[in-house]
């Protein structure tokens, strides 16, 4: 914590002192500092307005990087900031006495030998800045911890002078801060615009216009609370929330890089469906995942959670040091940890002392060492790299124990042939022995391995060296080979899903140099960063500790970036627009007491996301419509002070889902094996180099959710943009607006069938061209079309229909998209006029964005 010791006679002291300073010494700053001091607050803060200057300004030579450090000064650190240096009488910070501060006195410095920031580090300071350091030290120059590391309190509600305007809490922060800057709520939105809203929002899908009806006919109190509580219980509430979760957990179906296997991972993205749907408490939902197998009588479902560790990209190209690979695979899981639960950019530590933040590499690699300790060998060329959890039924489990027995045996005969052929101490590997010198660097590094260990590639390696040179061995090898393969052939049928295990004898982890998998330094053991609570006392230390201490009552980050994180879901920003990054280069929050406020109050529900959820959408903030003034678009044009409902793109992945929904092809069925839409002929091919083709599913698994289809780690599904690479963990995703969203959303088949299936339901639903447009307008915006809108898409209607009457080819194509049987009935002239229309409306700016 920072100091809190200032008695109230210190106090009064540096503001009699920071008087005389201004009045009696201001001359000596220059006068722009001493125009921008005048606009100053009036208390300036350590952590909202002083230390953002010195981590952009200062810390990259000043701060917690010992490497980087210059001239021995240190200015995160508030014992060092405010002592001498070791070899002179400089002392940076002098509470009360800017002009005696060593600090104050190198930026107000003209001379580029002298001044600071210098000038070859590019780095300035404005007028402002100056002026924000030069009033902080005179303020009596008060240290604070970094918000974040601060365990978060429920601070009483604000004052407020609008008492008519909330609903709950968030509405009294969000309030109160609209009222300090002269800014008022907008209106509350329209029925059908909430609804529309309400459902993407929980659900992924629009309402039904049955849906829409009930609400709009609905008069009483908590008729909104009842379509709240409809749609967090429906299913597909954890359909639309596993996808949130799969991009942070970096999930696909094949292992990534040039063979790109594939891998069967879909029963954990179905155990997240389940522990979203059944409201799983997060707490639990963290803790099984990052250690469900170190529960004592660990189910299976326990162990499945933990496969969420082990959805990281997997290089098995043949000639791969395996060491390498295992190396940055727990690199993966420690990263995905930090960026998930703790808010923090841990990578920046992999190769030296974070530079802002106060994470050493010493504390990485203590964090690395809880995922250090699983079986995984970095050793694999399939997608079924051990450890792994065999789903299959019984029958086929004892197959492939049988094969297994037979893949022991062998390897027993290589290992004792091996002892004899390359004589050495039994508990050291084939390559120490002096005979295995001469060898060349892929078989000496293969004789690394146990036989047990080798995959096929290895043991051929080996087996192509002495084929000519030892018969015998050679024989074996070939033996062992075999005996892998077919194991590996039955084990292929089976469905196996990569996990987390514990070695029974721990692996050493040490510091590698930057980083670097075959340069070990200090060894060390398993611990947290100091700047964040310790581990409780007497407890086993490894990873089912480090994930129960993450969501402990007094961590000062879990909830608050949990909070964060899906609070951008529902306004689209966070309240720390740095979703990834709570440390001390990440922005500040706008909201900080509402922020912890929402953080506790997940905490004391027993960590219930759905509680969380509805309190948010029950909030007159949610609420509101979206309509924009030029006003506030003036003051507050990236709407961070929620002052109207955010305006955003519904992402690639939830149009796709509202366009099969409204046409009535979806498919509603939750879970199962991924399937293959559509997707445009040698996409694969030539990503594969040819290797791997594209095999399209037919029939209703090309109708069914998005959260189903299947994602190749190289190349992932054509018909998204804007998503998450599936590659590394992403908690943020992308938002852009180009011509080639357009080109997808006109012209994919999948969007393109749907047109022609939704035009074939509105002609058999009308029989005029006033209702059936109206009940197209309907089913996509969720709204009836004013006069204005009607004539326009009547006068495109009949310019369609002339059209498509003069080129009857053209009709006949755009009917014909797709593999869902053709409608007999309609005529192909009136059939492909209303596709091209509902097409249209599929496209419509309110159809694709969020009101």
């Amino acid at each position: 914590m920072g100091s809190d010791t200032k008695n109230p006679n210190i106090t009064r002291y540096f503001l009699i002192a920071s008087i005389w300073w201004f009045f009696g010494c201001s001359s000596r700053l220059p006068e722009e500092v001493k125009i921008a001091y005048d606009q100053l607050p009036e208390t300036i803060d350590f952590n909202f307005h002083v230390r953002p200057i010195l981590s952009d300004r200062c810390y990259s030579c000043h701060g917690p990087d010992e490497n980087a450090r210059k001239g021995e000064i240190r200015l995160d650190d508030e014992t060092q900031a405010f002592s001498k240096r070791v070899d002179s009488e400089v002392i940076p910070i002098i509470p009360g006495k800017p002009h005696e501060s060593a600090l104050i006195h190198r930026i107000l410095l003209e001379d580029p030998e002298e001044m600071m920031p210098p000038p070859d580090s590019k780095l300035q300071l404005t007028a402002t800045d100056k002026a924000i350091l030069v009033k902080w030290i005179t303020q009596g120059a008060e240290w604070k911890d970094h918000w974040a590391f601060i365990s978060p309190i429920k601070n009483p509600l604000p004052q407020i002078e609008n008492n008519d305007w909330p609903i709950n809490e968030i509405d009294h922060f969000v309030l109160q801060k609209l009222e300090s800057i002269s800014l008022s709520p907008s209106d509350r939105a329209e029925k059908r615009v909430l609804i529309r809203r309400l459902s993407f929002d929980l659900t992924g899908l629009p309402p039904s216009l049955e849906e829409i009806k009930q609400f709009e006919e609905d008069h009483s109190e908590n008729a909104y609370e009842k379509v709240v509580d409809r749609l967090l219980a429906s299913p597909k509430y954890g359909e639309r929330w596993c996808w949130e979760w799969l991009d942070v957990a970096r999930y696909a179906d094949t292992n990534g890089f040039q063979g790109d296997p594939t891998r069967s991972m879909w029963p954990w993205r179905d155990w997240v469906i389940d522990a979203f749907n059944h409201n799983l408490p997060y707490d639990q939902f963290t803790i099984q995942q990052l250690a469900g197998d170190l529960y004592p009588n660990a189910t299976t479902e326990n162990i499945l959670a933990t496969a969420f560790n082990r959805n990281h990209m997997y290089n098995g190209e043949g000639g791969r040091i395996p060491e390498e690979t295992r190396v940055e695979n727990v690199f993966d899981r420690v990263e995905t940890m930090g960026t998930t639960w703790l808010g923090l950019t841990m990578n920046c530590s992999r190769c030296h002392d974070h530079k802002f933040d106060a994470i050493a590499q010493k504390e990485y690699y203590q964090f690395y060492d809880y995922f250090n300790q699983t079986s995984e060998e970095g050793i694999g060329y399939h997608g079924r790299v051990a450890p792994v959890l065999d789903l299959s039924p019984p029958v086929k489990l004892e197959k492939v124990a049988e094969l297994q027995k037979y893949v022991d045996e062998m390897s027993t005969k290589v290992a004792n042939k091996e002892l004899e052929k390359f004589p050495r101490n039994k508990n050291l590997p084939a390559s120490e022995s002096v005979l295995a010198a001469g060898l060349d660097g892929d078989n000496l590094y293969a004789l690394g391995y146990t036989p047990n260990q080798r995959n096929p590639y290895y043991i051929g390696l080996l087996q192509n060296y002495f084929q000519d040179r030892d018969p015998e061995y050679t024989t074996l090898l070939k033996d062992l080979k075999n005996a892998k393969n077919n194991r590996d052939r039955q084990s292929a049928d089976n469905l196996q899903v990569m996990v987390m295990d514990q070695l029974e004898h721990p692996r050493p982890t040490f510091v590698l140099e930057r980083g670097t998998y075959d340069k070990p330094m200090e060894q060390v053991f398993k611990n947290v960063p100091k700047v964040l609570p310790k581990l409780p006392e007497h407890a086993t230390n490894d990873r089912l500790t480090l994930a129960r201490w993450l969501v402990t009552r007094d961590h000062p980050l879990t909830a608050r970036v949990t909070v964060n994180r899906y609070w951008q879901n529902f306004f689209g920003h966070g309240i720390v627009k740095t979703i990834e990054d709570f440390g001390v280069q990440g922005a500040l929050p706008t909201h900080p007491d509402l922020l912890d406020w929402l953080a506790v109050d997940l905490m004391e529900s027993n960590w219930d996301l759905k509680a969380f959820f509805k309190k948010i959408v029950m909030s007159a903030t949610y609420k509101q419509s979206s309509k924009v003034s030029a006003t506030l678009l003036e003051v507050d044009p990236e709407n961070l002070y929620y002052a109207r409902a955010t305006r955003m793109r519904w992402p690639s992945w939830m149009l796709r889902d509202q366009a099969l929904m409204i046409s009535g092809l979806m498919v509603d069925s939750i879970g199962g094996p991924s399937v293959n839409s559509y997707q445009p002929p040698g996409v694969w091919e030539e990503a594969t180099f040819g290797k791997i083709k594209y095999q399209q599913d037919h029939g209703d698994a090309l109708y069914r959710r998005t959260l189903y289809t299947f994602w190749r780690r190289i190349v992932g599904p054509t018909i998204l943009f804007d998503n998450a690479s599936r590659q590394t963990c992403t908690v943020k995703a992308s938002i852009t607006n180009t011509p080639l969203h357009a080109l997808t959303t006109l012209n994919d088949v999948t969007f393109m069938e749907a047109a022609r299936v939704m035009a074939s339901r509105v002609l058999k639903k009308e029989n005029t061209d006033r209702a059936r447009i109206t009940l197209a307008f309907e089913l996509a915006t969720s709204r009836k079309p004013v006069e204005q809108e009607f004539a326009i898409l009547d006068l495109r209607l009949n310019k369609l229909r002339k059209e498509y009457s003069e080129t009857i080819d053209e009709a006949q194509m755009i009917i014909s998209i797709g593999e869902h049987p053709k409608d007999p009935n309609p005529s192909t002239t009136e059939h492909a006029a209303y596709t091209a229309l509902c097409s249209l409306l599929l496209n419509l700016d309110e159809t694709l964005t969020r009101q």
